[in-house]
């Protein structure tokens, strides 16, 4: 890989397409240093984690993805509520999306609106004490490919709620 030509934020302004993963490899940074870096995007503490993800539970169908350097799974459909047990965060799900998450692990989550192939994204991404994508959770698609309407509605207005309140905390 050749050194990028741009200083990351000149390159993040242009909107590039691609996963944060790969910007930030090239870059040799965390995907939370690129998420730092974008020009939009809402960053709050990890506190936030349980209204976020009850938030999320409301939008109906989303895509939740876990990305690592040998998979990228994806799973369609609600995301389930849960609770806070022996170290993990636990899906209740029975069916459809299940799994223990390690909550405490989280430093930081973001809500972005980005391209990818070419189309609008919106996501929630969580992220560790390193700086690594833990989770992403991505407003659904409807048949036309388009994201739903209903789901980026919520996500707007939770991310207009974070950040009302951000400003208000800050003096």
């Amino acid at each position: 890989m050749s050194k990028p030509s741009l200083p990351l934020a000149e390159f993040l302004a242009t909107q590039p397409d691609g996963t944060l993963e790969q910007i930030a490899q090239d870059y040799q940074v965390s995907p939370l240093e690129v998420v730092r870096a974008l020009p939009q995007r809402v960053l709050v503490d990890a506190d936030q984690f349980d209204r976020i993800w009850d938030s999320m539970t409301e939008w109906g169908d989303v895509t939740t993805l876990v990305h690592t350097a040998d998979i990228i799974l994806e799973h369609k459909g609600p995301l389930p509520s849960g609770f806070h047990r022996h170290g993990y965060f636990n899906l209740r799900e029975k069916q459809g999306l299940s799994g223990h998450i390690r909550a405490q692990n989280c430093q930081a989550i973001a809500l972005l609106e980005r391209p990818f192939m070419g189309m609008a994204t919106a996501s929630v991404q969580f992220f560790n004490q390193q700086g690594e994508v833990m989770l992403k959770v991505y407003v659904g698609r409807d048949e036309h490919r388009q994201l739903r309407a209903d789901g980026l509605a919520a996500f707007h207005q939770l991310a207009q709620q974070l950040i009302t309140e951000t400003a208000e905390e800050t003096p």
